[in-house]
């Protein structure tokens, strides 16, 4: 680990750590008294940390082992970073990040000006990054964006994230959550809770007042998550891409395939980036239908309501063409399962309010 470790912000973590898990549970306080649960995540697997760690020295150095943060300092990438006032796109061409393949001077501006880990966070210039902020930057946009998402769209500001309580070295530390897995089994007025807040989150990631179009390169089970108070959030940020709706991209795809040891930490060199006009509206509801949706509400309702939804999941999932098919498929989707709602202490994050809007 050749990046520094400080104390998390205003609390304090303890955890136990074994090397085979990508997260862990630990538990959380910011006052000494009051312990809370949090996620703590490495920004990705040991055996692939231990791999682009190999793959550095060898590549850089020639050597089977080095320091890696003097190994990393000698690129002409990072050359370029500590010879620049602003991030600009062409200081992250390359990367493999979903965030970074259709950079705006927008986002870029916006990563400066939020990233958590440093002091006098405000300006858009790096004047006030030293050295090793700039690598450990680098180094994480290379490896995992998810914690940089959470620290530029925070969950106070109404965006669909964990809130982001700090890091360490390779370790990052949010507000706990269940995997979306874990409620497949639910009773169906819970599934049909969650299914409507994974359209409503998916709706805002495509339409929000930033002009910001977020858009999944690939979702699993584990993508999202639940609160304790049943609130459904992004609990896996690191397959999000962002398209500035406002700038649009400020790299032509030809200046993509630039590539160094940054571009190939976590994934094959070889490997084609996706051209940004390639990226479609619906492409992660056509996913969410594909690969989450049947699993959470599969044959958990009466058959005249299952015949209804499964259909609409198929039309969805098979909408390879043609946007508007999709939307209106999902329009339908959420109309049945609507009245499916309760309104009871079950979930907190509507209830009491519920009872009195008429609206559930």
């Amino acid at each position: 680990m050749f990046l520094q470790c400080p104390k998390v912000p205003e609390g304090e973590a303890v955890v136990a750590l074994a090397s085979y898990l990508l997260s862990y549970l630990g538990n959380y306080t910011d006052d000494a008294q009051s312990w809370r649960m949090v996620d703590i995540t490495r920004l990705t697997t040991k055996y692939q940390h231990d791999r682009a760690d190999q793959r550095i020295c060898t590549s850089l150095l020639k050597t089977k082992t080095c320091s890696l943060e003097r190994a990393l300092r000698r690129t002409h990438r990072f050359q370029k970073w500590l010879q620049a006032k602003r991030l600009t796109p062409d200081l992250v061409q390359g990367l493999s990040s979903p965030m970074l393949r259709c950079p705006s001077q927008r986002l870029l501006d916006r990563i400066v000006r939020r990233y958590a880990e440093v002091p006098d966070a405000g300006s858009i210039y790096m004047d006030h990054l030293t050295d090793q902020d700039k690598l450990r930057l680098l180094y994480t946009l290379s490896v995992n964006s998810h914690p940089i998402l959470l620290q530029i769209f925070p969950d106070v500001e109404g965006w669909p994230f964990p809130r982001y309580l700090g890091s360490c070295g390779r370790l990052v530390v949010s507000a706990s959550t269940r995997p979306l897995r874990d409620f497949f089994r639910a009773a169906p007025e819970v599934a049909a809770d969650l299914a409507l807040q994974l359209l409503a989150v998916l709706r805002s990631m495509g339409t929000n007042d930033l002009n910001y179009f977020f858009y999944f390169t690939r979702v699993d089970t584990g993508t999202f998550g639940v609160f304790s108070n049943g609130h459904l959030f992004i609990r896996d940020a690191s397959m999000l891409g962002i398209i500035d709706k406002e700038e649009g991209s400020q790299l032509i795809d030809g200046q993509q395939e630039y590539k160094d040891i940054f571009s190939c930490l976590t994934v094959d060199c070889q490997s084609a980036f996706v051209s940004c006009n390639s990226i479609r509206e619906e492409q992660s509801l056509v996913m969410v239908c594909q690969e989450l949706l049947p699993k959470l509400l599969k044959g958990k309702f009466l058959p005249h309501v299952q015949e209804k939804i499964d259909s609409f999941l198929q039309h969805c999932a098979e909408g390879l063409a043609d946007d508007q098919d999709v939307n209106e498929a999902m329009a339908k989707l959420a109309q049945l399962l609507k009245p499916l709602q309760s309104c009871d202490s079950r979930f907190a994050y509507r209830y009491p309010d519920c009872k009195y809007s008429d609206k559930y």
